[in-house]
This record gives C-alpha cells, sequence and structure tokens, in this order.
C-alpha cells in the first residue's frame, strides 16, 4: 500500500482538499508536508499523538516532515474544538512549553537521516518581525468576513451569544494560513495535515498560498480520538495522558492502554501503533475468538509504551502491572512501587505499630479496611485468602515488623485476587 492508502485503511483520513492530486503528487516525488502544535502545556498528550505519528509515518514512506512549534500562535489561542476563550499565556510560559515540547517531537521524528531528514521550526521565527499593519495588508486583505465566519471552528462560537469569540482567537485562522503560505514559499512544503478540528484553519492556509503565491497546496485532516461512545479518547479520571514521564508515569500510561475496551482497541492498535495489517488482523482474530487473553490489549500497551518512554520503561510498566496480578515484588524499584501505590488506597499508620513485636496482622487488615473485623479477617486467613507483600500467609497469628516493611515504608496487602491496600509508614 502507499502511504495514502494505509492511512485510509487505518481510518486516518477524514477529508482532503484533493485526494486523487494528492496521491498523484505523493506517488511522484518525496513531499513536504508539516503539522503544528500549539505549546498550550509542558507536554504533548495522547491526542497530540494521531498528527504526530503521521508526520512519522510520512518520513517512513520517504516525504519530508516539518513540526512546527507554535511560538507565535500559542500567544494567541486555536479556537478549534473548543467552547470558551482560551486563558493567555505569558511569553515566558510560552517559551518552557516549547522547549519541553521540543524534546518530545524529537523522539518521533528522525532529524539525522540523510535522505528525507524532518525539519523543527518555530512560527515566532518569522512572525516577530511582522508589523500589525503588514499583517493586515499583506494577509487580512485576502480573507472576507463572510469566510471566516463560515468555518466551524468560528461558527460555533459566534452562535453563543454568552460566550462569543474575541478578536484574538477569531484571527488565529489568518496566523495559521499564513504558516502554511511561510512554509510553501521557504521549504516547498505542499501538504498540512491535523485532526478534522483544524480544516477550517488548513483552508485557510490553501487559499492563501493559491491567491499569493498560485501556487498548489494540499490538506488532509484525520478523526478525532474518541472512545466508541463518542467520547475523547486520551483522558483518565486524573485528567490528561501526557507523554511526559513527570505528568503520567510510564506504569499509568501502560494501565490506560492495557484496560482499552474490546470496542475500542483495534481502531486503537490502527491509529496509535506501526504494527502492520497483517499483525493487527491476527489480533483482530485473537480478540473475537479469545477476548479474555486481552492480547490487542497487551500489544496496544506495549507498542505505545515503547515507543513513546523506551523498552526499560515498558518493561518496568509491565513488571509493575503484574504486581496487581499477585506477582513477586524481586527487584522491584522504590520508584515502580510507588506508582503502584499511587492506584491503590493507602491507610497512614504510625511507624510505632511495627516495632517491638509487631501488630497483629489481622488488626491491620481492619485498619487497611480488607475485613470488616477482626473476626473476619481471621476467617480470610485461615481460607488463604490474605497476601503480604503479595506472599500467601495463613498464619493466624502473624503480625507486621518493621522487616515486613517495603523500603521501610510500606506493606501491601492484598486479599483474594484483586483487592489491594497499602499501609504506608510515617
Amino acid at each position: 500500500m502507499n502511504i495514502l492508502e494505509d492511512l485510509q485503511w487505518r481510518g486516518l483520513v477524514a477529508d482532503c482538499t484533493d485526494h486523487k492530486a494528492l496521491s498523484e503528487r505523493l506517488s511522484s516525488s518525496p513531499t513536504g508536508l508539516y503539522c503544528g502544535f500549539d505549546p498550550t502545556a509542558d507536554s504533548l498528550h495522547v491526542g497530540n499523538l494521531v498528527p504526530l505519528f503521521a508526520l512519522r509515518r510520512f518520513q517512513l514512506a520517504g516525504h519530508n516532515p516539518i513540526a512546527l512549534a507554535g511560538g507565535a500562535t500559542g500567544m494567541i489561542g486555536d479556537p478549534s474544538g473548543r467552547t470558551s476563550e482560551r486563558q493567555l499565556q505569558t511569553p515566558e510560559r510560552v517559551a518552557h512549553n516549547i522547549a519541553c515540547i521540543r524534546g518530545q517531537l524529537s523522539k518521533f521524528l528522525d532529524f539525522e537521516v540523510k535522505s528525507n531528514p524532518a525539519r523543527l521550526v518555530n512560527n515566532a521565527d518569522w512572525f516577530a518581525p511582522i508589523s500589525f499593519l503588514d499583517f493586515l495588508r499583506e494577509v487580512g486583505k485576502y480573507f472576507t468576513i463572510n469566510w471566516m465566519i463560515a468555518k466551524e471552528s468560528v461558527r460555533s462560537r459566534m452562535e453563543d451569544r454568552d460566550v462569543g469569540i474575541s478578536y484574538t482567537e477569531f484571527s488565529y485562522m489568518l496566523l495559521q494560513g499564513y504558516d502554511f503560505y511561510h512554509l510553501r514559499k521557504t521549504y516547498g512544503c505542499e501538504l498540512q495535515v491535523g485532526a478534522t478540528d483544524q480544516w477550517g484553519n488548513i483552508t485557510a492556509g490553501t487559499e492563501l498560498i493559491r491567491k499569493k503565491l498560485d501556487a498548489t497546496a494540499y490538506g488532509l485532516v484525520f478523526p478525532l480520538l474518541t472512545k466508541s461512545d463518542g467520547t475523547k479518547y486520551g483522558k483518565s479520571a486524573s485528567g490528561a495522558v501526557y507523554l511526559d514521564p513527570a505528568r503520567t508515569s510510564p506504569y499509568r500510561f501502560y494501565q490506560f492502554f492495557i484496560q482499552a475496551e474490546d470496542a475500542d482497541v483495534v481502531k486503537l492498535l490502527k491509529t496509535l501503533t506501526f504494527l502492520s495489517r497483517e499483525e493487527i488482523e491476527a489480533l483482530t482474530l485473537d480478540l473475537q475468538a479469545n477476548p479474555g487473553a486481552r492480547a490487542a490489549q497487551k500489544a496496544l500497551a506495549r507498542e505505545l509504551t515503547t515507543l513513546v518512554h523506551g523498552p526499560s520503561a515498558f518493561s518496568d510498566a509491565q513488571k509493575a502491572s503484574e504486581i496487581m496480578f499477585g506477582g513477586a515484588l524481586d527487584g522491584i524499584t522504590e520508584g515502580l512501587f510507588r506508582d503502584v501505590v499511587g492506584e491503590i488506597p493507602t491507610q497512614i499508620i504510625e511507624k510505632s505499630k511495627f516495632e517491638a513485636a509487631g501488630t497483629p496482622l489481622a488488626e491491620l487488615l481492619v485498619q487497611a479496611k480488607l475485613a470488616t473485623s477482626k473476626g473476619q479477617a481471621r476467617k480470610d486467613l485461615e481460607a488463604g485468602g490474605i497476601s503480604v507483600n503479595n506472599v500467601r500467609c495463613t498464619d493466624l497469628g502473624r503480625s507486621l515488623v518493621l522487616n515486613d516493611l517495603l523500603f521501610g515504608k510500606y506493606v501491601l496487602l492484598r486479599k483474594g485476587k484483586r483487592n489491594y491496600a497499602v499501609l504506608s509508614v510515617e
């Protein structure tokens, strides 16, 4: 398959300005393309992976990707896909976010390969010298208000009279349009890609290129990443799932994808991995024949965690996940254990409880809320349903002492297969 056929099979083609002409252009010779990433936070998130991986797919197919960090557009705020005005960021915050995002972009694109190296640009470099009057004359003159308010990103906000849209955000599509124009003129970039909510911004660029350069340019948009129920994919109970391990640990990142619903996992394998069609079709058949094995979810979590965080982080996340199913704690690091602890109900307990003769396990099970009474705790122990630090315990007289503390701070208790609690010493 060529690149467009592969994208179509993966469900990644939502719309295109001229599909036939673009297909012919991509087949004729290497083509320059770009995607922009505004620094709204100091980390990209799962929702950014579809366009970011698209740049990688095009590079692997021999084309020339450009990743644009929006140092200028990040100061304005894109109204696309939003029902309210963004909070303006300070120049210092934007600069900090760009520095963080640059490192993440470089993990997925090859800037060193000789044949078709990726390029990283910042639109502040070309916007900074342009005066407001120059911009109005050189860009604003080419767009009518009628054309701009017909775009969904603007029209939806204007229909809400209580919220509306500021002139600042209203102007955003002109800035992005000028980005495309600049990249077309400077680097010969002919294609812009993005999610469907970027359609209005992308077509502003193709219009400006046509009118000012009398040249051809293309737009290609991908569906927004959503769950089977229509809600956006990439958010957990605690918020967005980020690529920065300081914001979303590799363990939590791995867990997010290992818990993907059966109804979503095949689509996620197609859109968020580089597995071949044959590999994904085999996993699809396995999912239908043996859904309980969750082979598709394991493949998804493996591929994404390895891509984003590396093989070592994947191995650690997998080991941490096994702990939740009773795996041995041998060799686990304190940092990895803390990631696990973050997912488990935790009770604070005084260190004195473990000194000298310690405290009976039955009493601690009640304190950890794994048993309603000491009597119930003793019954659970006798039945073999209690584990301490993932080692089964049936000793009714067992007390926990300082030597039972993991890293001198924790005790991991389990009742049955999946009911966990952590005692954390202060």
